[in-house]
């Protein structure tokens, strides 16, 4: 049972961690994966002592960013083969590449066995991004009173159908009492809409935006917001002026002009495309097929940024763990390896951290040599995955703790699965 309040612990993971997208090829198991997993912590409890830990919420916050970058660790392993499987297992799969992430972003969806031509290119330039219809309101002072006390309503009509809303004045709410209603009644109901404040210092005005983008040819605008009976409340408030109507996205693919209601879509049904940002005139981004020592480059440099993760959090925590094992059992891996990362163009920094030689690393991926390159990145491949079991297995294995009995390894004992960590209780509230 934890000792600590579980809203603390839960809202730090959902902070930190609740926007991250998960990887839906790794993170759904098949029966034998949870097995595994299973039969993993049984090995790491069979004899582990009993302790005692100090539950902190700074410990807690430790052992979260500790199992996050652990599970960052392992899918970056998994999308590298896995970690016995070489990493040439995955160099005949097709990997789509854009010259410009930041600009347009693109996924290849099609099969793998599909017969295309991997050295074939295609331009894009985004002269302008699809966009959401925005009913911007009335600045109104946040300390005034201009809606009297009172039940009041307005209509919303949209192409998901039409709805009523309604909310209630009390004595005493002020102007943002009001705007803050309306923004939790609108956030709270599925609409297809969106609702938030600008603030503008002594002033704060409604903002209501939709989700969808662009307008089709039969349309002329996305939603319509109107009112009978508190007319003079919705003129007050200004959420029925439309400030932005909603467009089209405009593209030119290989020159040739495109439209489409969304910054998302798909050419051939093999690539998937998210337009991001405009593009300079005569500077459009390209997009193919990564070539496979490219894919090589760009695992070794997420292998990497997973390993400096690792450090940093070894470094943040280093007055809650009461140690720096961590650090020392991450270093040993790049000591361990030092020779075969330094053939690749990996070394190590001042802080610890590695860094890398892209030239280097390229050459030595695309020469003669490659296998003995393959060798090495397997090896550390290998060794970062070991890394991130361990870690995932038992969050808490860093974790300063007072031991307080040794298990007998002369004797056969009940193995508590679930007593490896106590990380799941850091999420039981003690009140439970």
């Amino acid at each position: 049972m934890a000792i600590i309040n579980s809203t603390l612990v839960l809202g730090y993971l959902m902070s930190t961690y609740g926007n991250q997208t998960s990887s839906a090829e790794h993170d759904n198991h098949k029966k034998s994966d949870l097995q595994k997993v299973y039969s993993r912590m049984l090995m790491t409890n069979r004899n582990a002592p009993v302790y005692k830990i100090n539950y902190t919420p700074r410990m807690a916050e430790f052992a979260i960013d500790l199992k996050a970058n652990a599970h960052k660790l392992e899918n970056v392993v998994l999308n590298m083969g896995g970690g016995s499987e070489s990493i040439e297992s995955v160099l005949n799969e097709k990997k789509a590449y854009s010259s410009d992430e930041d600009k347009v972003k693109v996924d290849y969806i099609g099969s793998q066995s599909d017969d295309v031509d991997t050295s074939e290119t295609f331009t894009i330039d985004v002269d302008e991004l699809a966009k959401p219809q925005v009913n911007e309101g009335n600045p109104l002072i946040k300390d005034d009173t201009a809606f009297k006390p009172g039940s009041y309503s307005f209509d919303l009509d949209s192409n998901a159908g039409s709805y009523e809303f309604q909310f209630t004045v009390n004595d005493g709410d002020t102007n943002y009492d009001v705007q803050q209603k309306i923004e939790r009644l609108i956030n709270n109901s599925d609409t297809g809409l969106t609702a938030g404040i600008k603030d503008f210092g002594r002033m704060a005005a409604l903002v209501i935006t939709s989700k969808q983008t662009g307008l089709s040819s039969t349309e002329d605008c996305l939603f319509k917001i109107s009112s009978g009976t508190s007319y003079n409340a919705l003129k007050a408030l200004g959420i029925d002026t439309v400030s932005q109507p909603a467009s089209n996205s405009s593209f030119r693919l290989n020159g040739s002009r495109h439209h489409s209601l969304s910054n998302s879509f798909t050419i051939n049904q093999r690539f998937a495309i998210d337009l991001k940002e405009k593009t300079e005139a005569g500077k459009p981004v390209t997009v193919g097929f990564k070539a496979d020592t490219d894919m090589i480059a760009d695992s070794v440099s997420d292998l990497i940024d997973s390993y400096n993760s690792f450090i940093a959090v070894g470094r943040k925590y280093a007055d809650t763990n009461g140690n720096d094992s961590l650090i020392k059992d991450m270093a040993s891996v790049s000591t361990g390896l030092k020779d075969e990362l330094g053939q690749l163009g990996i070394t190590a920094d001042d802080y610890g951290l590695l860094q890398i030689d892209k030239t280097k690393l390229d050459d030595s991926i695309s020469g003669v040599d490659v296998k003995d390159a393959i060798h090495n990145i397997n090896k550390f491949k290998a060794a970062m995955h070991t890394e991130a079991e361990k870690s995932s297995i038992d969050p808490l294995r860093y974790v300063k703790k007072i031991t307080v009995e040794y298990k007998d390894p002369t004797k056969n004992h009940f193995t508590a699965v679930y007593a490896s960590s106590p990380y799941s209780g850091l999420l039981i509230d003690e009140k439970l």
